[in-house]
């Protein structure tokens, strides 16, 4: 009888298709011709088909976050990855509480790979589309059990709470996010002056002054105002998390066909009707909480926001660009200036560009009679020109320790219906 290795090699290589790739990778160390297959100089090729094979996006149709068309594809490393944090993901949800014993680098390793997924996938031609990303689908499937969002044992780095943060972030609301004592800590965080400060520009970045993204802040900011969107829509069964208007679903570009962001002005998707909604505490409650009499490296009291009920409200905007400016860090995105405009007045005037870190940064200051009042500071959620647009803390132009208000807000880009 002949044996496998004696039929012709397209049809071997065929064969290793079909198989599971960490399948394959153990085939490749059983004969010297397996291995050359499976790593020999034509690997890319072999790893295309294996990498196309999966239920994924084909990475060569991809947009990267910002909008620009992905470079440079290694086949094998990419799919070699995915299959590793797919492996680590679901070893977390079976172990439950022995969920510690993945590393911390290595838990490090699998975020990145799951944002870099549902970062680089092809755009929408346009908002009602219907063609859902197979990476975000994977994703969403992969973290659905939420044990690894959401485990407890782990001593967290500062780089591994950034990542988990943001992941989060996309990912969206959890079960445990509905949870009373989960919201009241993120309440807490998002309503507390301490994170209000100079040196984050009055906005969720990090302390040092790098104009960073403080994910950790995001991810407070989105939890509380998504806990909001969802009541606003009276739906209170276990499946109201689902359709929260802030999470990974809504995270892919749209970006119409024909239209390149690297030689776009208004790569942000900036002109158009955008409604800005923003919540707040009873300004008595804010005070009291934010007691200046506790030191700084003493917790407040976060008794104020058991049964603490929101206040909500919106507004709804025409923004104009006006004029860009060259970024010198970011050739292909300028700084975006912009107005917005209520009713034919300027009530708005702001910016965008990207932080340091290459995140979109949201920034305005509006108020009535043209007379700067009110100041946002926003990142934006999901990649470039997304549903999910941009989540931030808004409070006023004065930055006063005593009376500033704060309170979060969320902005997305409105569909405007002609009239026939």
């Amino acid at each position: 009888m002949p044996a496998i290795v004696d039929l012709p090699l397209e049809l071997i290589e065929s064969i290793l298709l079909t198989l599971d790739p960490f399948d394959v990778s153990c085939v490749a160390q059983t004969s010297r011709l397996f291995r050359e297959i499976v790593y020999g100089p034509n690997e890319q090729q072999f790893w295309r088909g294996m990498y196309l094979a999966q239920p994924l996006d084909d990475p060569r149709k991809a947009v990267t976050r910002l909008g620009s068309p992905r470079e440079d594809i290694n086949w094998r490393v990419e799919l070699q990855r995915i299959v590793q944090a797919q492996a680590v993901v679901t070893n977390v949800s079976r172990a439950g509480a022995g969920c510690r014993r993945v590393e911390s680098e290595e838990r490090c390793r699998v975020m990145q790979t799951l944002l870099d997924l549902v970062s680089n996938v092809p755009p929408l031609p346009f908002r009602e589309s219907e063609q859902m990303s197979r990476n975000i689908y994977w994703v969403q499937n992969l973290l659905r059990d939420e044990s690894f969002l959401e485990c407890e044992e782990w001593v967290l780095t500062e780089e591994e709470e950034q990542l988990r943060a943001r992941l989060h972030t996309w990912y969206g609301l959890t079960q445990r996010d509905g949870e009373a004592e989960s919201r009241q800590a993120s309440q807490a965080y998002v309503y507390s002056r301490r994170h209000y400060t100079a040196s984050r520009a009055y906005g969720p970045f990090m302390p040092d002054g790098s104009m960073r993204v403080n994910w950790v802040h995001v991810r407070a900011l989105a939890h509380v105002f998504g806990l909001i969107l969802v009541e606003l829509e009276g739906e209170e069964d276990e499946f109201a998390f689902d359709i929260c208007p802030m999470g990974m679903l809504f995270c892919q570009s749209i970006i119409p066909p024909g239209l390149n962001l690297d030689e776009e002005d208004d790569w942000a998707g900036v002109e158009g009707l955008w409604r800005i909604g923003y919540a707040f505490v009873d300004h008595r409650e804010f005070i009291i909480y934010n007691d200046p009499r506790v030191p700084e490296n003493e917790p407040l009291d976060t008794s104020i926001f058991e049964g603490a009920e929101e206040t909500y409200s919106s507004i709804d905007l025409y923004f104009r660009v006006i004029d860009v400016e060259p970024d010198p860090l970011h050739q292909t995105r300028p700084k975006i200036n912009f107005i917005g405009e209520l009713d034919g007045f300027f009530t708005l005037v702001g910016f965008v560009k990207l932080t340091a870190d290459n995140q979109v940064w949201w920034h305005f200051g509006g108020g009535n009679d043209n007379q700067p009042v009110w100041n946002g500071e926003a990142i934006g959620l999901g990649n470039i020109r997304s549903k999910n647009g941009a989540v931030g803390l808004w409070s006023t132009v004065f930055h006063d320790d005593a009376e500033d208000p704060i309170g979060p807000f969320w902005m997305n880009r409105q569909i405007v219906i002609e009239d026939e």
